[in-house]
């Protein structure tokens, strides 16, 4: 084997063109090639203790894959990732590797860590071009879960029970299988074809898909019981938006990230000719600093919008988006108004002058500016408003990313199933909610959350559900 590599950074992953990759949906990043892939997992040095395992939440065997990639069997490393994550091609894309596995790297504490995620990535994706082989299944075992919602967690929990041998069906509202990796994350972060390649996987090993089901209105948990489903699994997301509650919020050209990015994900609104309208111009405004945000302020960019501002109340080293997306979004033209709050949108009536606001339009937006003070109960320095700071942003659009709720429709559909003061979901450690043989997990217990968190409580309730109906 080839001698480690010592060099303290990690190999860049190779990035279009900041000006060329800002007008088009193409994915930024292009991934390493097996050259590249075999010198950074040359970086790792398959520490005995594995401390990067236990900072992964699906615990992906991480140095036996890398050691995979030295030798150049790539197909080896996807059989084991493939043996504890249902989605190694989307987490190697968007799962915060730097404050998860990477943050526990060795090789971190005096240099970069090793490129845990983009080594992922590559095996996914020498997996994906190179074979049609799926995890193998054991024999089916005749009994029936269903598993409501076809996102992250869901797909895990699937992916794990087929995996059992159990007669999986997912039941997904939406008309495309794959949840928030469909509707909520970008063509250019996350490709649409990387997540059907993961749910074809899905059906190759026995899991049936129902797509256009509300469960709560086409059918409830109940009914579900009553179809001969023994369990049944929750992963419905977190799909509530929220919003301020700042005079203009109803005016037309205010929307909330989940609605601007469903719209243009899988609604195809970025089309010449759209089914359903979109902003398209103009100068936008996004108010939050998560993920989510960096999604809406890159994507309308590349809808055409002449000037993108990311409005957030505290600084950037409060800012909870990963610094990829951050430097990303940096480089690619968007401006950061940090320490600034909206107090109000602005905006005039059509020019037929009805006085209804809902038929008025963005002018603007009034914002104040913040300073940080005294720490707040998670130790966050709470953000305080300075007076007399006010100012106005020149913007046509305004995009409200401050977080979802889960959807109380399951839960108003369903006796004997309870939710905390927020709306999420209550359940045990393993998953178990109030209501027998129902299991949940993923945003529609916690809120907005992960990928890979969501992944890991489907894959956690799998194996209890398993347990339940091995009794």
């Amino acid at each position: 084997m080839a001698k480690l590599n010592m060099n303290p950074k990690k190999n860049p992953m190779p990035t279009q063109d900041p000006l060329v990759r800002a007008r088009n949906f193409d994915e930024v990043a292009t991934g390493y090639t097996e050259e590249i892939a075999i010198d950074e997992a040359l970086r790792c040095l398959s520490c005995k203790n594995m401390p990067c395992v236990g900072g992964c939440p699906v615990n992906i065997r991480i140095p036996e894959f890398i050691s995979k990639v030295k030798e150049g069997d790539f197909e080896g490393a996807y059989e084991i990732i493939s043996q504890t994550s249902s989605l190694p091609a989307v987490c190697g894309r968007v799962c915060p590797q730097e404050t998860q596995c990477e943050a526990k790297c060795v090789r971190g504490i005096k240099g970069e860590p090793v490129g845990i995620g983009r080594l992922e990535r590559f095996v996914a994706d020498w997996h994906n071009a190179h074979s049609d082989k799926v995890p193998e299944t054991a024999p089916k075992n005749g009994r029936k879960v269903a598993v409501v919602g076809s996102g992250p967690s869901g797909l895990t929990c699937a992916g794990d029970l087929a995996k059992a041998g159990y007669d999986v069906t997912v039941f997904e509202a939406l008309h495309t299988a794959g949840g928030v990796l469909v509707y909520g994350i970008p063509e250019f972060r996350l490709p649409k074809d990387i997540v059907k390649k993961e749910v074809d996987n899905l059906e190759k090993m026995g899991v049936t898909l129902m797509t256009n089901v509300v469960i709560g209105k086409t059918l409830t948990v109940d009914e579900l019981f009553d179809m001969g489903y023994e369990a049944v699994f929750i992963g419905s997301g977190a799909g509530l938006p929220n919003f301020m509650g700042i005079p203009g919020e109803s005016l037309k050209g205010v929307y909330s990230a989940n609605e601007f990015l469903t719209r243009s994900n899988l609604m195809k609104a970025y089309r010449d000719d759209p089914d359903t309208p979109i902003m398209k111009g103009g100068n936008v405004a996004v108010v939050g600093g998560g993920n989510v945000a960096m999604d809406a302020a890159r994507t309308a960019l590349r809808l055409g919008a002449e000037k993108v501002y990311i409005v957030y109340r505290r600084s950037m080293e409060e800012l909870p988006a990963r610094r990829e997306e951050v430097e990303h979004a940096e480089e690619e033209g968007i401006e950061f108004r940090l320490l600034c709050n909206p107090t109000e949108i602005l905006g005039y009536n059509n020019p037929d002058d009805r006085c209804d606001p809902k038929n008025g339009f963005v002018t603007g937006m009034k914002c104040i500016r913040m300073e940080l003070g005294e720490p707040d109960e998670r130790g966050r320095r709470r953000p305080v408003e300075i007076p007399g700071s006010e100012f106005a942003l020149d913007v046509d659009t305004v995009i409200m990313s401050i977080g979802t709720s889960p959807n109380p429709l399951i839960k108003s559909t369903t006796e004997g199933l309870e939710v905390n003061s927020r709306g999420g979901i209550i359940v045990t450690e393993d998953g178990a909610t109030t209501k027998a043989g129902v299991y949940a997990g993923g945003d529609a217990v916690t809120g907005a959350a992960t990928v890979i968190s969501a992944m890991g409580a489907g894959k956690i309730s799998a194996k209890a559900i398993h347990e339940y109906l091995s009794k």
